[in-house]
């Protein structure tokens, strides 16, 4: 398995996410559970998605 905190584009994913939260907690309470929760979890997945990959066995599944 690949270590995929050494990829730059993992830390700045997580970067973006940890921004994206901070960010989202000045929006509306009533938006809480639609707009603000989409945001999160689509800025989560990114960084999600990298480490997946990274536990793939072929290069092909990786890229």
């Amino acid at each position: 398995m690949r270590d995929f905190k050494k990829y730059h584009i993992w830390n700045l994913s997580h970067e973006l996410t940890l921004e994206i939260y901070s960010i989202t907690n000045s929006f509306p309470k009533e938006e809480i559970y639609g707009l603000t929760s989409q945001i999160r979890r689509s800025s989560a997945s990114i960084p999600t998605n990298i480490s997946e990959g990274c536990g793939r066995d072929s290069y092909l599944e990786f890229k």
